[in-house]
Parts: C-alpha cells; sequence; structure tokens
C-alpha cells in the first residue's frame, strides 16, 4: 500500500484529501506543521506528499528539500496560484503544482499520475487465485491469458482490487473512475462493473449491496 504525507494546517481540508484517498486504497499521515512533517519524514517511509506552501513551523519550500533528499515525491496544494508560484514550484523539484481550491477527483487522478511517472504506481495487484493486474502496462491476466477490458473497466477493476472487502459506494466509484461528480444515474456504473464482472468470471465475488455500491469480496 502507498504511504502518502498531507501536510497541511486546515483540518477540515485535510480531512477531506485523506477521506478521498484512504477510499482509493492508500494510506495516509496527516500533520499540521511543517515541523512535525519534518519530523514524519525523517522517521517513516512515504512515497509521497501533498504539501501546503504558507505553513507554521517550516514552509512547504524548506520540506520540498527534505524530500528532495529522500527522493520522496512532491505535489503542493496551495493558495498560492499565479503563474509565477506554479512555475516557482514546479523548477524547485515538486511533480506537480494543484491551486486551490481543486476538486478531489482531480487531486485524485494527479496522485495517481505522480506515482505512477514516478514508478511508485507499479506493481502486481492479486484479485483472486487466477486473476492479476498488471498496473506497469496495464495488463489484466486470467490464468495466465490477457484478457480485454476496456479504460474503464479496467479502472474499475483497479478501484475494487485496491478496497478488497470493502464497500464502495456508487458515486464515489463513479466520481473516482469518471472523474466527475455523481449525479444519481447508477446505470453507468452498474453496466461497466456487470461487464467487467463478466469477463473476469467475479460473479459470485464481487457482488452488489442493494441500494449502495458494490464490494469484490477478498
Amino acid at each position: 500500500m502507498r504511504r502518502i504525507l498531507i501536510v497541511e494546517d486546515e483540518e477540515a481540508i485535510a480531512n477531506l484529501i485523506r477521506t478521498v484517498l484512504t477510499d482509493a486504497g492508500y494510506q495516509c499521515t496527516w500533520a499540521s506543521d511543517g515541523l512535525q512533517a519534518a519530523d514524519l519524514l525523517e522517521n517513516n517511509p512515504f512515497d509521497l506528499a501533498l504539501l501546503d506552501i504558507m505553513l507554521p513551523g517550516a514552509d512547504g519550500y524548506e520540506l520540498l528539500e527534505y524530500c528532495k533528499s529522500l527522493e520522496i515525491a512532491v505535489i503542493f496544494l496551495s493558495a498560492k496560484g499565479e503563474v509565477e508560484d506554479r512555475v516557482r514550484g514546479l523548477r524547485a523539484g515538486a511533480e506537480d503544482y494543484l491551486p486551490k481550491p481543486f476538486a478531489l477527483p482531480e487531486l485524485l487522478a494527479r496522485v495517481d499520475t505522480v506515482l505512477r511517472r514516478c514508478g511508485k504506481g507499479a506493481g502486481i495487484l492479486k484479485v483472486a487465485e487466477d486473476i492479476e493486474i498488471d498496473t506497469s502496462f496495464h495488463i489484466v491476466k486470467k490464468a495466465g491469458r490477457p484478457v480485454a477490458l476496456t479504460a474503464k473497466e479496467y479502472d474499475l477493476l483497479v478501484l475494487f482490487a485496491q478496497n478488497p472487502n470493502i464497500v464502495l459506494h456508487r458515486e464515489r466509484i463513479y466520481e473516482r473512475v469518471w472523474g466527475e461528480i455523481y449525479l444519481g444515474d447508477s446505470r453507468t456504473v452498474d453496466l461497466h462493473v456487470q461487464r467487467m464482472r463478466k469477463k473476469l468470471g467475479l460473479e459470485e465475488r464481487l457482488t452488489a449491496i442493494y441500494k449502495v455500491g458494490y464490494r469484490l469480496e477478498g
């Protein structure tokens, strides 16, 4: 499981970020100031740090230097959203820069992208004894043979594989996979889940929870 450090002095924002990333299968730790973050960075392994810039104790640019020395990827999340601010952050060594306010699905997409680009999102996910996902090359195999999935079916399978035995609500599935706000029409989610489930023979393990969503039995 990939570990992410969230450095944000506003607790409400930090909780929203932590919720969406945890639901996506990431392990998150929160620091409310720069000094606490520095201690956590020195004593714990992280794959990615989400850094506010204006922080008490030590600012985001100081923490970026910690992260660079430890080979931890950084995404800046900041209210300083002018072009010169973004350029400065990227030139300083951040992998990405997302101005506040931002949409949580966009943040999640950027986190996924940065981890893949840095080689920290790659690996093999096991869905069952005979089903595995090679996230490096977006290949799904069943009994050693590739299975052709659409892009959305693949993203759905990865989402379920990262969250075994957890009930995923339809709105979270839609926002995570489609990257849009869920407006209450479940047909799109249901159709894609049913097609993916049939292709992989997961009818019994990937179960529908009435009026809620789906759960992959581990």
